[in-house]
């Protein structure tokens, strides 16, 4: 990686210098003077320090760095997804969002007076409630943090944050302050969710541990680079920095390059984290194994709230329905309906209940603006507002307009959908889960990022592409819908209204969970891919080696020639999921979760071909009974049809897709539909091809044959020629696509079953539509003059 930007370096310097003066041990000037002075050494150990008596040495001269103790904490929320979809209800599970959101972008930083700093812009937008949040002055002595913590106000600063950008923290902090800090952050989660997972660890080292990686107390017993050399048939030592038995020199010192750094620590803190999430208490640590357990009344016969877990407490009767709540549904629901921004909606039932005694969302928040919880729609239209560019905007006559200027944006409240079912009604009742994740990071930070200075400017690097491309993604393939509310939807007012037609459930790092319009929902995935990768190269940081270079286009099964090289190290994949709204969401979070997987097992087998794009993997579910084990052996069983005595097997599906074989199998439904290939025989085709590989190619021709001229060229272009060429002729293979040979078998694959699940749900756009009508109007005054 390259070297960050010099002011998160001259950061970093602080940060350390600060936790170092805390209590008055030092002058703060002093400490950045003496880490200055050795900030050569530090920022390239390896060539500095080659020997261990080169690193003894450094130690003796900066003893004092040596045996000064800084901490470092790692923590947030866990098992994010079984709190936020604890209840089916769209509108909790916006308010969970957001709670989260707002516990992990401001409430966590603004311990480190986050609000101060550019780098969080979220806290300056709240800044009143941070500063209130630590301290309130027109109240001493009831500020949250203060109240709890009181040794942590005033402690920390911004400098010390090395990375909060989506569910976890990573921080130093002063030595003495490590326990309490990893306290107030699982205390913080508790105190305003009351049943979402948390986790928070820390650890002690000396500064030039955060550059050198862990050291023993006696640094004499360290294992440095010259000494690993000298122990290379250790079993410990080649499991610990990754090397083989028969490993060269250079080799070794690759693996102890790459292990040694501040990864080394944040790997440890990663360790301790998990074993804490498990329950496992260790024995030298002060801290019980769970610092703050919620506790609910769990007597059997006791009314249940929604969720079916907690024994409800209140029922609100001024709300659709008349819901039973507990009082972590309760705060859910009107967190929800807070984000709405619909000032109409009421939470009296709220205060009625008695809820907003215990627990006030807006508290010191009333009257500022910007300072209430936001949902990830509201920053979806600020970057339409900072981006002028590339959204739909519906009116009111139905027209739509794509606007370059702010002159021409018409001024149209669109509000959030508050149910499946109104992001259903922009494609016929069908929705689709997107759950995305980054490629290769967890490998790319092993090997490149040794400092935290890398730390950070590659995390904000990560959030910033993840974010944008997902705004980006969202403005160029979603448009506004002109919803008409039903009988049974949730809205009191019956008008019709413009909706955003999709939810954003959570932005975390380099995780994404979406749920679209089924219509859309390939065309975002794709959308999102490409345009992370783009992000991320426009940086120059993570650009590919030398070794990675190679041509990557002859994985790809779709027009590879037209392919482009991967543009970056870091990609990301996709599991997309359609099905009907009904679908319950804890059945549907498990199956795109299973897809997501799929799709990263994808990339990483592509890796091996040079090729580090994204990937995605889909399924169209159109019956909740379709599949009842899960997807890889529903595939396997029900989707693969083996002829032993042919040594062939058939597989019916084509996923997981590179990302520019995506865009060519949306092309490909787009041709099968501009082709008006006759819907009865698309399913008899594919009800054929578990007969055989003969069979479904004698039956595709027999019914591609009975088209028009011009209809058969848009398959022969865009199908036949591009997916499924022989290998040993000009001819080709549909609707099969070109055989993957092993040593005992041959392997054929299709995408026709998938061509004709997708075809309802891609859409031709418009000016296609124009041009096709004028072509067909041009084919019959042809044929009408022969």
């Amino acid at each position: 990686m390259e070297n960050p930007d010099k002011n998160i370096a001259q950061q970093m310097t602080v940060a350390i210098a600060q936790c170092l003066s805390w209590g008055g041990s030092a002058n703060i000037d002093t400490n950045i003077n003496q880490l200055q002075s050795v900030a050569p050494i530090l920022q390239s150990p390896f060539e500095a320090l080659p020997r261990k008596e080169d690193l003894e040495q450094f130690i003796a001269a900066n003893l004092g760095l040596w045996e000064a103790k800084i901490g470092l904490v790692y923590g947030g929320a866990t098992k994010i997804k079984q709190y936020v979809f604890e209840s089916a209800d769209l509108q909790e599970i916006r308010g969970a969002s957001a709670l989260l959101d707002r516990i992990n972008l401001i409430d966590l930083p603004a311990f480190f007076q986050g609000e101060t700093s550019d780098h969080f812009p979220e806290c300056q937008k709240a800044k009143i409630y941070c500063e209130k949040l630590r301290s309130d002055h027109e109240k001493p002595g009831s500020g949250w943090l203060e109240t709890h913590f009181p040794n942590l106000v005033g402690a920390l600063t911004p400098e010390m944050i090395v990375y909060s950008t989506g569910g976890n923290i990573l921080a130093f902090c002063p030595a003495a302050l490590v326990d309490d800090l990893t306290d107030a952050i699982e205390k913080r989660y508790v105190t305003e969710t009351l049943t979402a997972n948390a986790c928070a660890v820390g650890t002690t080292v000396s500064p030039v541990e955060i550059y050198l990686g862990l050291l023993t107390e006696t640094v004499e017993n360290t294992l440095w680079l010259d000494s690993i050399k000298t122990h290379k048939d250790n079993l410990a030592a080649q499991a610990y920095f990754s090397f083989a038995a028969n490993a060269t020199t250079e080799d070794i010192e690759k693996a102890f390059r790459e292990r040694k750094g501040f990864s080394e620590l944040v790997g440890k803190l990663a360790n301790q984290f998990n074993q804490r999430r498990s329950g496992y208490s260790s024995p030298k640590s002060s801290r019980p194994s769970r610092r703050f357990p919620p506790n609910f009344e769990t007597h059997p016969y006791l009314m249940r709230d929604d969720s079916d877990r907690r024994s409800a407490v209140a029922q609100a009767s001024l709300l659709p329905d008349t819901p039973h709540f507990s009082e972590p549904t309760a705060r859910k629901r009107r967190v929800g309906q807070i984000t709405k921004r619909d000032k109409k909606i009421s939470g009296q039932w709220y205060i009625d209940a008695k809820f907003q005694e215990l627990w006030d969302p807006l508290e010191h928040t009333r009257g500022i603006e910007d300072a209430e919880f936001r949902s990830w729609i509201s920053k979806f239209e600020s970057f339409l507002s900072d981006q002028q560019k590339g959204y739909l905007v519906g009116n009111y006559d139905s027209e739509r307009k794509l606007f370059d200027h702010k002159d021409d944006v018409r001024e149209i409240h669109r509000r959030e959908a508050r149910s499946l079912t109104e992001i259903g009604s922009a494609s016929n009742g069908y929705v689709a889960y997107i759950y995305a994740d980054g490629n290769n990071m967890g490998a790319y930070i092993r090997d490149q990022i040794k400092t935290p200075e890398q730390y950070q400017q590659f995390s904000q690097d990560v959030f910033e592409a993840t974010v944008q491309s997902v705004y980006w993604a969202l403005a160029h393939c979603v448009k506004p819908h002109y919803y008409t509310p039903d009988a049974k939807s949730s809205r009191d007012n019956k008008s019709p209204v413009w909706i955003h037609p999709f939810e954003i459930i959570a932005i975390g790092g380099d995780d994404v969970l979406l749920i679209v319009p089924a219509n859309t929902a390939l065309a975002v995935a794709q959308k999102i891919g490409e345009k992370f990768e783009e992000i991320l190269a426009q940086t120059g940081r993570y650009a590919l080696e030398s070794k990675d270079t190679k041509d990557s286009t002859a994985c790809h099964r779709y027009q590879s020639s037209t392919a482009k090289t991967s543009q970056s190290r870091l990609s990301i994949s996709s599991g997309v999921l359609i099905t009907a709204e009904n679908t319950p969401i804890y059945y549907a979070d498990k199956l795109v979760s299973q897809l997501l997987k799929s799709a990263k097992k994808k990339a990483k087998d592509l890796r091996e071909q040079g090729y580090f794009g994204g990937t995605v993997d889909f399924l169209t579910l159109k019956a909740v009974t379709m599949i009842s084990s899960n997807i890889e052996s529903f595939r396997s069983e029900g989707l693969t049809v083996r002829f032993s005595e042919r040594q062939q097997e058939l597989k019916l599906y084509a996923a997981p897709y590179t990302l520019h074989e995506l865009g060519g199998l949306i092309d490909t439904v787009r041709a099968v539909k501009k082709s008006k290939f006759p819907r009865s025989q698309l399913y008899q085709i594919r009800s054929l091809l578990e007969q055989g590989k003969r069979t479904a190619m004698l039956n595709y021709r027999y019914f591609r044959i009975r088209l028009g001229k011009d209809e058969q060229r848009l398959l022969e272009g865009n199908f036949e020629a591009a997916w499924c060429e022989a290998e040993t002729n000009r001819g080709n293979l549909a609707p099969w696509l070109t055989a993957v040979r092993k040593p005992n078998k041959t392997i054929y694959e299709t995408l026709w079953r998938e061509l004709v699940e997708l075809y309802d749900f891609i859409q031709i756009p418009e000016d296609e539509l124009e041009s096709q009508a004028e072509v067909s109007q041009i084919i019959q005054d042809r044929e009408a003059s022969s």
